[in-house]
């Protein structure tokens, strides 16, 4: 299998989509505060999704995905499950968004603070999106997936911190995962080669501790094996003729929506 090149009909519906998924990530900002349940923000944000943007929330019964959104809080890497434990005072959250909008999709995640995060915390947060940043900046056609993963391998790494192995990127559009797999470690020179039309998620998952993880009993949430802190971010991307286009560009993003290589 190979990577699908969407055409200017599809990348269109892209667009629509990742703006839309953005917006929702934009919205459920002011919920996330102390004494709120994850729970409770999965509600806010499948109600707008569904009732406001006329949409669906893709993760909904996603190989039985009991909720609309996923909310990992603190050592949770990702898929986290909403539930009725209220957030407390200086936790962490992803809370990861994907929207289908004529039946293509936009997916994105962003970290919250609830109130005032620890100094750790925060700075996991930061070194982590900067590393997608970092990614974002060297999306162009003709460059491989290797060289994306080994630099956001060697961001995080150059910290102390650690890279999850077992969950990756992914090409998206009609279908919620498609080819190609993209990892966020590896040997540059190596992987698929980037192509113009291509969409695609970088999303690095980076451990305060050890890289293992481990899958609880829900057959959903992932938690790091030594219960340090776990941080991620994620955009939907368009490869174009000579750079890339973020799909799922928010308003608190300190990168350009449109990067071009000369």
């Amino acid at each position: 299998m190979s990577a699908v090149i969407k055409t200017p009909e599809e990348i269109e519906k892209m667009r629509v989509a990742g703006r839309l998924a953005a917006e929702v990530l934009e919205m459920i900002e002011e919920y996330v505060k102390p004494g709120v349940t994850t729970d409770e923000l999965n509600t806010i944000c499948h109600n707008y999704i569904v009732d406001v943007q006329g949409c669906i929330p893709a993760p909904l019964n996603y190989h039985g995905f009991p909720k609309s959104i996923c909310t990992s809080v603190n050592h949770v890497i990702c898929h986290g499950i909403p539930n009725e434990k209220p957030l407390k005072e200086g936790d962490i959250i992803n809370i990861d968004v994907t929207v289908i909008k004529d039946g293509y999709h936009g997916d994105t995640s962003k970290m919250f603070y609830v109130g005032k995060p620890s100094i750790q915390g925060k700075r996991l947060s930061e070194i982590t999106q900067e590393s997608l940043y970092l990614a974002i900046k060297m999306v162009k056609p003709g460059v491989r997936l290797g060289d994306i993963g080994a630099a956001i391998q060697k961001y995080a790494e150059g910290f102390n911190y650690s890279i999850v192995r077992e969950y990756c990127g992914h090409g998206i559009g009609a279908q919620f995962h498609e080819d190609p797999q993209v990892m966020h470690y590896g040997k540059p020179g190596t992987g698929e080669t980037l192509k113009a039309g291509m969409c695609l998620t970088i999303e690095p998952m980076v451990n305060a501790g050890k890289r293992q993880c481990k899958l609880l009993k829900d057959d959903w949430t992932v938690v790091t094996k030594d219960r340090s802190l776990s941080a991620q971010w994620e955009h939907t991307l368009l490869v174009t003729d000579n750079g890339v286009e973020i799909l799922t560009h928010r308003k608190d993003d300190t990168i350009d929506r449109i990067i071009e290589h000369g």
